[in-house]
């Protein structure tokens, strides 16, 4: 069973069962933290505020991970070292901690620019796994995560690339599915993109896509649901609103839906 305890960039990763057994469900088990992402500009100290609200006392094991994000945009935990990953960066502290029902503590994490690093976005994961302290029939363990951006000093460069605009049936169902590359040094987020059909420039309809981020020098998806009205050969502009340092990015497309 999975379940989501925070915002978009917070990962709720596993709520699994250690082991099985019969007999009655495991008291709740609970574990929050805020804020849910952490943005550095160089070199910093910030504090994340955890929480049990839980009826049963937890004990907290505290990790940096790498991370990245599928073409979907969804996030995932990246055991192995990836590009532009701040995991070797940060400083937890404590490594360790134990939270009473309904009590509170505090997470310190500081991030260490290294000499020569890259400028522009680097990215790591704050894994916090929860476990209850005393024994019970079905163990479960919880694990959350808070992403943590850092931003090294030099140049910014913002270069959202669009690529290919496809067709894609599942079922019954129909999508437009856009090809998008993040080609600078900061992570993009994209909001409110639109595309626009039309039929000899009169307009069929227009759909949007969710809203999703981008890490540096990755490539992912833009999914825009298409209605059932909207068939045959039609031109499709797409247009990716402006954002602070980037400007509207419009591309127009032929295809037939």
């Amino acid at each position: 069973m999975s379940r989501t305890l925070l915002g978009p960039f917070a990962l709720a990763l596993a709520l699994a069962p250690a082991a099985a057994g019969a007999g009655r469900p495991p008291e709740a088990l609970g574990l929050t933290a805020a804020p849910a992402r952490l943005v550095f500009h160089g070199s910093g100290l910030a504090t994340v505020r955890l929480r049990n609200p839980g009826r049963k006392a937890v004990a907290v094991t505290v990790a940096s991970a790498g991370f990245a994000l599928d073409l979907r945009g969804r996030p995932r935990i990246v055991k192995r070292r990836v590009s532009r990953s701040a995991a070797g960066w940060l400083r937890l502290r404590p490594a360790h901690l134990r939270l009473a029902p309904h009590a509170a503590g505090k997470l310190l994490v500081s991030a260490k620019l290294p000499r020569g690093a890259e400028p522009g976005d680097h990215d790591a994961l704050v894994v916090l796994s929860a476990r209850p302290l005393a024994r019970a029939r079905v163990s479960v363990r919880l694990r959350l995560g808070v992403v943590v951006v850092v931003r090294a000093p030099g140049a910014v460069i913002r270069r959202v690339e669009l690529g290919r605009l496809r067709v894609v049936r599942r079922g019954g169902r129909r999508t437009l599915e856009l090809a998008v590359v993040d080609s600078g040094n900061v992570t993009e987020r994209l909001l409110r993109v639109r595309a626009t059909l039309l039929r000899s420039s009169r307009r069929l309809a227009t759909v949007g896509a969710g809203a999703r981020e981008l890490r540096p020098h990755t490539r992912g998806l833009l999914e825009f649901r298409l209605p059932r009205s909207a068939n045959g050969v039609v031109t499709a502009r797409v247009v990716v609103p402006a954002a602070p340092g980037r400007r509207v990015i419009r591309r127009t497309y032929r295809l037939r839906i």
